[in-house]
């Protein structure tokens, strides 16, 4: 939804404190994900809650909390009471109110149409207890005393037996939780707090079915109807689990090597919904005929992305330079091969691939065809990923790679440098160049896709022209990092929210792009990454959004909230956590912007 912009000045809604943890006077939505337990609460009296696999359950109504409000990972500290969510059973607690009114869904998502009697709960009570059963989960509250115990499931047994946790040990979980997640605690406020919600938003993403079983990696708080995971988005995500947690990353590679098809096609995403919403999800699905064509099979989220192979075979790169377990790579080799293959006969005889003219990357309400540098760069990253792996698993197919990659690098600059001092966005086979600087043509520089000149060249563009402190002709003042600008140039190539300049991929701030942006400005010891790794966050303080955002931009608000990829920052700042604690020649701007409306 559109909303207004304004500058205030020192009347952020949040602040930032030295210990890490976000103040606020008055209460803003705190989002929540747990492994199981999804939710939106509002501390003045709403909570509505969601399960992954399942949908949504219902909503609650209690005794509104009163501030000033303490807010942390899936936590948030009134006055005289809060809110803490357990991580090893879908329950939590509501401290010092009553709850009032539940509403128990009608379907468990906007595209659900429930079977002839199974759109009405069978509600039940015994005490101060209340129990809700729906077709597709269950939801349970209980009154002990001044504390509200709230209870999802898959079915009435989880969550009955989430139920039967004491309000201590969910407590003793919620605050666990949010030690964990401060990972940088000689930062300053805005950096320590930065890096605790960044860090909450890729574990929170590793999710869990009924039995306790890895069940992938959640995109974030908005992607459980129909639950599925990411090729692209998990890529980004897991780069702090690589260290956090290994073995997810593991089961993550292993998930996603189920969508992929035998001549290496991916979809976007993998669905991986409970036995209900799978069914019903299906039942959707075949019956539209807009999603029966972009969703070719029962598993697959939105079919045939070009992007999605080469993030698998990064993923697999990355997981084994981080373990050394290269036993998975051979168990997914033949996957690897069928990948490489579909991407040697999309290249010409310069080693570069060309898009087909469609919207199915990571821009994804954008045409790009022929020469994309974003996928480019995945290109050759992949490739030296398939070198490295391949010299004890398959040295033709190494060879072959870096061969490839050899080619593919020599030919690059012809290809995609511009005269305006940039890699083009895309150059189409009819020789039309969208010569707009991007953020997401980074990832050139990531896989070292290009010399060092040019990658210098590049990363000062940037700082000149999408850091909006630094480029006076977009209208909106200090803000953030455009993603792309100026906004593209036909109409023609773009669709859907991206239509307008500076929304969505036409020129908001993704966060997960900073990240990449202030990794390449680390890696070559240039100042000035602080400002990418936190005006977005201050943006998040200024306007009360509790939870890294997905995107934003002034005229048009922000995305989800407590997005996966969006840890990414957090990731980059613990990496090089000793050059920015020594301190950035670069100081971050101090005005703050307030996207202000709903």
């Amino acid at each position: 939804m559109t909303i207004s912009a304004r500058y205030q000045h020192g009347s952020n809604v949040m602040t930032a404190q030295p210990d890490g943890l976000v103040a606020s006077r008055e209460p803003v939505l705190l989002p929540i994900m747990a492994p199981r337990l999804q939710a939106d609460c509002e501390p003045n009296g709403r909570i509505s809650l969601a399960l992954w696999g399942a949908g949504t359950l219902g909503t609650v109504s209690f005794s509104q909390l009163t501030g000033p409000f303490v807010y942390g990972p899936n936590r948030v500290i009134g006055k005289a009471g809060g809110v803490y969510v357990a991580q090893t059973a879908p329950a939590m607690v509501i401290r010092g109110v009553r709850g009032n009114r539940v509403v128990a869904a009608k379907r468990a998502a906007w595209w659900h149409t429930p079977e002839a009697g199974d759109a009405t709960a069978r509600a039940s009570r015994n005490g101060d207890r209340r129990s809700f059963e729906l077709a597709w989960g269950s939801l349970i509250i209980e009154q002990r005393g001044d504390d509200l115990v709230l209870s999802v499931g898959a079915s009435r047994g989880e969550a009955e037996a989430a139920l039967s946790l004491s309000v201590e040990t969910i407590v003793a979980e919620a605050d666990a939780y949010v030690q964990r997640c401060d990972r940088l605690p000689e930062a300053d406020p805005v950096l320590r707090s930065m890096v605790i919600q960044g860090t909450h938003a890729a574990l929170s993403s590793i999710r869990q079915d009924e039995h306790g079983k890895f069940a992938g990696l959640a995109a974030g708080q908005a992607y459980s109807a129909p639950a599925r995971t990411y090729y692209r988005d998990g890529y980004w995500t897991l780069q702090p689990l690589l260290q956090l947690a290994p073995e997810i990353v593991r089961e993550q590679i292993r998930l996603l090597a189920v969508g992929i098809q035998p001549d290496g096609e991916a979809p976007s995403g993998v669905i991986l919904s409970g036995q209900a919403q799978a069914i019903a999800w299906d039942k959707f699905r075949r019956g539209d005929r807009v999603y029966a064509g972009e969703h070719l099979r029962q598993g697959d989220w939105w079919s045939d992305h070009f992007d999605s192979p080469l993030f698998f075979v990064l993923t697999l790169g990355d997981y084994v330079a981080a373990t050394g377990d290269l036993e998975e790579a051979k168990r997914h080799w033949l996957t690897v091969t069928a990948i490489l293959e579909r991407y040697f006969a999309a290249s010409g005889p310069d080693g570069l691939p060309k898009k087909p003219n469609h919207d199915r990357d990571w821009a994804d309400n954008v045409y790009r065809e022929g020469y994309v540098s974003y996928d480019i760069g995945l290109w050759l990253g992949a490739l030296d990923a398939v070198a490295r792996l391949g010299k004890t698993i398959d040295p033709e197919l190494s060879g072959k790679a870096q061969f490839q990659a050899e080619l593919a690098r020599l030919n690059l600059d012809r290809a995609l440098w511009m005269k305006t001092g940039n890699y083009a966005d895309f150059v189409n086979s009819d020789g039309f160049a969208e010569d707009h600087l991007t953020l997401d043509s980074l990832t050139l520089l990531r896989y070292r896709a290009t010399s060092d000149k040019r990658a210098l060249e590049v990363l000062e563009a940037v700082a000149k022209r999408l850091e909006s402190r630094s480029n006076t002709e977009q209208p909106y003042g200090d803000w953030g990092v455009l993603c792309a600008y100026p906004p593209f140039k036909r109409p023609k190539d773009v669709r859907a929210k991206s239509a307008f300049a500076f929304r969505y991929h036409n020129g908001s701030d993704w966060p997960y792009l900073d990240g990449v942006y202030a990794e390449e400005r680390l890696r070559r010891g240039l100042p000035g990454a602080r400002y990418a790794l936190t005006r977005w966050w201050e943006m998040c303080l200024a306007n009360g959004w509790a939870g890294p955002v997905e995107y934003y931009s002034p005229p048009f608000g922000r995305g989800s909230l407590l997005q996966g990829w969006s840890g990414l920052p957090a990731h980059v700042a613990v990496t090089y956590r000793d050059v920015l604690l020594a301190g950035d020649d670069d100081k971050p701007a101090s005005n703050a912007l307030v996207l202000d409306g709903a």
